[in-house]
């Protein structure tokens, strides 16, 4: 009579590694999309309120796009000098989305409420004290964000509407212009955003 763990073990063997890895970033996608609450409250936390309430929401929602299209083992564009291949690593989704449940009973265990049903303050008291233990020196890449938070910071200011907030003009960074409009001046964002 073989035993559960005996079972497991030749279950393993025979199950690729890399389907599990799949299904468990699958699983963490429609999590995130299923009940898209707390990632939200989680950008509204951390991204600039300059943003707004429906801009907010718009790089919550490119955020979880960005974790659906992830894909291990992608090539990488190669650095500028150099020939080197690089692939994509195992997805960071399945671990961020453990933060943001963890954050979620963080908050319920604190206030005995929901992390998205918190005021400001509290919110960003529970996300200080869960990235306290986080060494940052320097805005991470997306994907070597150690923090879910982190990597929604990150994938916030790598995008073009980061530089345009910025300098408050639609430079469109990451994308291309007309030659015709090269010599000209980028025109200035609109400053009235949603409340």
């Amino acid at each position: 009579m073989p035993t559960r763990r005996g079972f497991l073990a030749s279950l393993a063997a025979t199950v690729p590694l890399a389907v599990i890895v799949r299904r468990a970033h699958a699983a963490a996608v429609e999590h995130a999309q299923a009940d898209p609450a707390t990632l939200d409250a989680l950008a509204a936390t951390v991204l600039p309120a300059k943003l707004g309430r429906a801009g907010i929401t718009r790089e919550a929602a490119a955020f979880r796009d960005w974790a659906a299209r992830y894909r291990e083992n992608a090539e990488l564009v190669h650095g500028y000098g150099t020939s080197r291949l690089r692939a994509t690593g195992p997805t960071p989704f399945t671990r961020w989305s453990a933060q943001l449940d963890q954050l979620d009973a963080d908050a319920q265990r604190l206030y005995q409420r929901r992390f998205r049903e918190l005021g400001g303050p509290e919110r960003e008291q529970l996300v200080r004290e869960a990235l306290k233990a986080e060494r940052v020196d320097r805005m991470p890449a997306v994907v070597d964000a150690n923090h879910v938070a982190l990597a929604l910071l990150a994938h916030f200011y790598d995008s073009p509407g980061a530089a345009d907030l910025c300098y408050e003009a639609q430079i469109g960074k990451q994308t291309c212009r007309p030659l015709a409009a090269q010599s000209s001046k980028p025109r200035p964002i609109l400053k009235v955003l949603e409340k």
